[in-house]
């Protein structure tokens, strides 16, 4: 982060009224702050590398250098250091999924998933954690689901009654916001769960707590975000 505290933002889409509403939400923001912006993914490299942001906002579809490569050489295994890149696709699309997350991307949303996301999106990036939108989280993990459920790893920890909610919540592909609404609790208490269940589960994000309700059988396959 800046002396200042914010975080500092990179925008890379190859569409401006993309990123004007991306600068527009992310600006609004006390503690956030955007820093430059890119058309194609070559312009975005060199940004990246120059300004060295906390945070890149990467669309999958750009002229030349396409945001799942652009992810791969500032994430991915030889980037010293590695950069938070979150990716921002229209598409819906397995590969695209697969790929930015092996490629070390720190999040992946949908552009329609909504501006309370975008941002709780750069914040869990900025914490280690890597947030997916809710539509693809649910998608992905049906179709993990084997035919016959596979005894799920032992927590480290017993459960306790609500942080096993919150686990079948987020199976469910419910946000933090969004779960805390559910429970009526309030989203520091949300993300205090969330944080116990990947410690207890021994998980990196959401999605781990995630595939661990679905083989424990926390979650139905008839869960669905909504």
């Amino acid at each position: 982060m800046s002396g200042t505290g914010a975080i500092r933002i990179l925008l890379a889409d190859d569409q401006e009224a993309i990123r004007a509403g991306f600068r527009l939400v992310l600006d609004a923001q006390p503690d956030m702050t955007v820093i430059g912006e890119a058309a194609d993914g070559a312009t975005a490299l060199d940004a990246a590398l120059r300004l060295r942001p906390d945070v890149l906002l990467a669309d999958i579809r750009m002229p030349g250098l396409d945001g799942l490569e652009l992810t791969r050489r500032l994430a991915g295994p030889g980037a010293d250091p590695p950069l938070r890149v979150v990716v921002v696709t229209t598409f819906d699309l397995d590969a695209y999924v697969h790929t930015a997350l092996r490629a070390g991307a720190s999040g992946l949303l949908l552009k329609r998933s909504g501006p309370a996301l975008l941002v709780e999106a750069v914040r869990a990036a900025m914490s280690g954690d890597a947030l997916i939108s809710p539509q693809i989280t649910a998608r992905m993990l049906h179709r993990l689901v084997p035919p016959a459920r596979r005894e799920p790893a032992r927590p480290a920890e017993p459960l306790t009654p609500r942080e096993a909610e919150v686990a079948a919540l987020v199976a469910a592909g419910l946000s933090n916001a969004d779960i805390g609404e559910e429970l009526f609790i309030s989203l520091a208490t949300v993300k205090t769960h969330v944080a116990g269940l990947q410690r207890k589960l021994a998980v990196r994000n959401r999605v781990g707590i995630a595939a661990w309700a679905w083989e424990s059988g926390l979650a139905s396959t008839e869960q669905s975000p909504r």
